[in-house]
């Protein structure tokens, strides 16, 4: 007996043999006899989806703690805690005084480079070639030119006196004509040697000009990447939101130092949002990547969003005996956020039968922490303890409890009690 007790009905008994007649008793006969009135209801047996219900918490899809990629003071934060922003967008400014004097410097440098290099350059009639090339040197070119015309003299004043020395034999000349030759040959060989070592050390001088070159190409482009490095700690000083997403903090102020491992600002992604779900190891065959996942949250009851499953943990906890699924789902408006508890289906292949009552029939009773739906038998009620399931409308699943073929009672659920008659209108 749930709603109406045993001390109700006696002190309802002690009522009636009171305001009876001297000498009357109340018939509990005729008490047993009354009727409740009461409306009613067909459960009903239908198929539904075959599904693993699961509960999990979401999380960002992308959650960033930003930090500088160099130490300064904050001059400014444009951004405040729950602000959207895009990609690219200055989210904490650092003073730049100091890259900017590092930048201008590094420009010097430059300068000074690129005009050592026009100096060495000029010094060999530089055309442009990367390679040495010793005859694109005037110097160069006419100290060979007058090493190959000494060259040729010494060879031909060779040959004459080689000639000489044979006439010399034949005594069709005399021994002086042949001495002058000699002479000669020696004097054009000395010449050639002369011309040979001056055209080598023009060369030697042309290959130290283009080392000179290589050097100064060098430091122009050590000062070109000591320019460009200056230019991005200047650029770093405006710290930028590597993604679109909301600020969920920002822990630092104007004034305060920073340096490259400290955080400005935590930046998450919700566009999509992921669902860690604790699904029982006795189900881990049956959930797979790729299956929908439909969730319900507090903030939206009566709302289905709609996700699949992206991934599934292989280990299973030690203490809780579940294993983790995730789920993506799409959040154009934000309206999912991390933290947010859900419960979840997991859609299996296939349907299952379910049995379903008006949500009116059923109620709770906090004497036995349990949910009950009143039936009728034969115009009495019974009373069933039931487990409830997902509402439909305004019909609500019973998991346990009823069989589907029952004729449920829908209202004046407190006067009844299990046995009472029931007058169905």
């Amino acid at each position: 007996m749930s709603r109406l007790t045993l001390p109700l009905l006696f002190v309802t008994l002690f009522l009636t043999a009171c305001s009876s007649p001297k000498g009357t008793t109340p018939n509990v006969e005729n008490l047993s006899a009354t009727k409740v009135a009461a409306s009613t209801a067909k459960a009903t047996i239908r198929d539904v989806s075959a599904y693993i219900q699961a509960t999990g918490s979401f999380i960002a899809e992308e959650s960033s703690d930003v930090a500088p990629a160099t130490s300064g003071r904050v001059a400014s934060t444009p951004v405040e805690a729950g602000d959207f922003v895009r990609k690219g967008q200055v989210i904490c400014v650092l003073e730049e005084r100091d890259a900017q004097l590092k930048l201008d410097q590094m420009r010097a440098g430059l300068e000074q480079s690129r005009f050592m290099l026009s100096q060495a350059k000029s010094r060999v009639g530089w055309s442009g070639n990367d390679k040495f090339n010793p005859d694109m040197v005037p110097e160069v070119s006419s100290a060979r030119a007058a090493y190959e015309s000494a060259l040729a003299s010494s060879k031909l004043a060779a040959a004459d006196a080689k000639r000489y020395e044979n006439l010399v034999k034949s005594g069709d000349v005399s021994q002086s004509n042949y001495e002058r030759y000699r002479t000669q040959q020696e004097t054009a060989e000395a010449t050639a040697n002369s011309a040979r070592k001056q055209y080598e050390a023009q060369v030697n001088a042309a290959q130290q000009n283009y080392r000179a070159i290589e050097v100064a190409q060098a430091a122009l482009a050590a000062a070109e990447s000591q320019l460009a490095q200056a230019q991005k700690t200047l650029d770093d000083t405006a710290v930028r939101a590597p993604f679109d997403g909301f600020i969920t903090d920002r822990p630092i102020s104007v004034g305060q130092w920073v340096a490259s491992n400290n955080k400005v600002a935590t930046l998450v992604r919700i566009s999509t949002v992921k669902l860690q779900l604790q699904i029982p190891e006795q189900q881990a065959a049956a959930v797979q990547t790729g299956m929908p996942v439909s969730a319900r949250i507090a903030a939206y009851q009566n709302r289905d969003f709609i996700g699949k499953v992206v991934a599934v943990v292989p280990s299973v906890d030690s203490s809780s005996r579940a294993f983790i699924a995730e789920a993506r789902f799409d959040n154009p408006k934000a309206e999912l956020r991390p933290g947010m508890f859900a419960n979840a289906k997991l859609m299996l292949h296939g349907s299952e039968r379910a049995v379903f009552v008006p949500s009116k029939a059923v109620f709770y009773d906090s004497t036995t922490d349990a949910n009950h739906v009143y039936s009728v038998v034969n115009g009495v009620a019974r009373l069933n303890v039931v487990l409830k399931g997902d509402m439909d409308g305004d019909q609500v699943r019973i998991k346990s409890g009823l069989t589907g073929n029952e004729m449920v009672v829908i209202n004046n659920q407190a006067d009844l009690y299990d046995g009472a008659s029931v007058e169905i209108h």
